[in-house]
């Protein structure tokens, strides 16, 4: 199987609803606390990264009081989880209102090593969202277009030009139904 990620969408800390926040009550064991990178995050933090997926505007004072620190230590724990690249905290914006009318997720062929495919994939703009998978697509890239003539052009002259890159297949979305990003932490 190939490795996880290669650009990852960033959090939506809008995205509000659900059911308040709580801490868990006892720290992930093992594998539970260990994330891709290597970094370890204990329940705490874990409960800091709840608390900011339900609003990315929260006070820092509301969030320490939520898990129990004060803002100081909440401040230097989210500096650190950013540091480390475990989150973003980003406004995300809904294409269609910013000029962006045509969005569609391409499967990618690819023949050879991914890597350098993936990595000319995450260089373009237009490239929201790339990942490697096992199945019929070797890539999975979300696009973000203008309008119908700049997909054309970004998957006929600049994907499909890409050394290596044997097919793609296009998923024109229609209507977007649901996207948040509030998985939580489990």
């Amino acid at each position: 199987m190939h490795s996880g990620f290669v650009a990852s969408r960033s959090t939506d800390p809008r995205t509000g609803g659900g059911s308040p926040s709580r801490l868990p009550t006892t720290a992930p064991q093992g594998d539970a606390a260990r994330r891709s990178n290597g970094t370890s995050i204990d329940a705490v933090s874990l409960a800091i990264i709840e608390q900011l997926q339900e609003d990315g505007r929260r006070p820092y004072a509301a969030i320490g009081k939520a898990v129990g620190l004060s803002e100081a230590a909440v401040r230097q724990r989210v500096q650190k989880l950013l540091d480390q690249g475990v989150m973003q905290i980003v406004a995300v914006t809904d294409p269609l209102t910013v000029g962006f009318r045509r969005q569609a997720m391409v499967g990618i062929r690819v023949e050879g090593d991914l890597d350098p495919v993936a990595e000319a994939l995450t260089a373009m703009a237009e490239c929201e969202y790339v990942v490697m998978t096992a199945g019929s697509f070797d890539l999975m890239v979300e696009v973000v277009c203008e309008d119908d003539d700049h997909l054309l052009e970004v998957i006929n002259k600049r994907i499909r030009a890409l050394p290596g890159v044997r097919s793609t297949e296009s998923f024109v979305y229609l209507k977007l139904k649901k996207q948040t990003y509030m998985w939580g932490t489990r």
